[in-house]
């Protein structure tokens, strides 16, 4: 279900009617309510007593603006805490990911890849093992989950968001941590379509050369 608000399945202000989140994931009512009070929590939905729940709503662009600089600096530092631990099965891992991105980028669903998106950054979180950072990162997302879907359809060729992604992962590879913080960093929130490809190039070139 939080994939399914954050990919945009269910839009800010949409009702979500237990008994349809029921039916489309095959399960009882029970841990459907129990989703529901997660992600309550987290802020992705709001319950109203009589009323149900709803998708939150998301934040304005002014607030938009003071929360993209607090998720970047969440991301570097669960990023840096790790870093000199990581292992070739991180890596794995997020070329997992990225070769659905990949696939979502190839066949154009815009969900599929706001979704896959989503999931690598999230992954970077979860990979310092603190839960609270987990949620304080979680809380921040669900009030721009607009964004990810929005930034998307900027660009031209779909392939350049997995090629973003992918250049982050190489410039990780390369072992500098503080250059991989930084390029992390530099990358959230901040659209760079026109400037990925030599990204990519020199990533790679980098991550080669080792």
């Amino acid at each position: 279900m939080r994939n399914d608000v954050l990919n945009g399945f269910y839009k800010p202000g949409e009702a979500i009617r237990q008994e349809e989140v029921v039916a489309r994931y095959q399960v009882s009512r029970t841990p459907v309510r129990e989703a529901l009070i997660h992600l309550e929590q987290e802020g992705l939905v709001v319950t109203t007593p009589n009323c149900g729940a709803r998708v939150a709503s998301q934040a304005s662009d002014a607030i938009h603006g003071l929360l993209n600089p607090i998720r970047r600096t969440i991301e570097a530092h669960a990023l840096r805490s790790y870093f000199d631990d990581l292992t070739e099965v991180d890596f794995h891992d997020w070329e997992q990911i990225l070769d659905e991105m990949k696939n979502a980028c190839v066949r154009r669903e815009m969900s599929a890849i706001a979704e896959h998106d989503v999931a690598f950054h999230r992954s970077i979180i979860e990979r310092a093992n603190e839960p609270r950072l987990v949620k304080i990162w979680q809380t921040l997302v669900s009030q721009i989950q607009c964004y990810f879907l929005q930034s998307h359809a900027e660009y031209s060729d779909l392939m350049d968001i997995y090629r973003e992604h992918k250049a982050i992962l190489g410039v990780m590879r390369q072992g500098d941590r503080d250059a991989a913080v930084n390029y992390l960093a530099d990358r959230i929130g901040d659209p760079i379509a026109e400037m990925v490809d030599q990204d990519y190039l020199s990533a790679f070139a980098g991550s080669r050369a080792k």
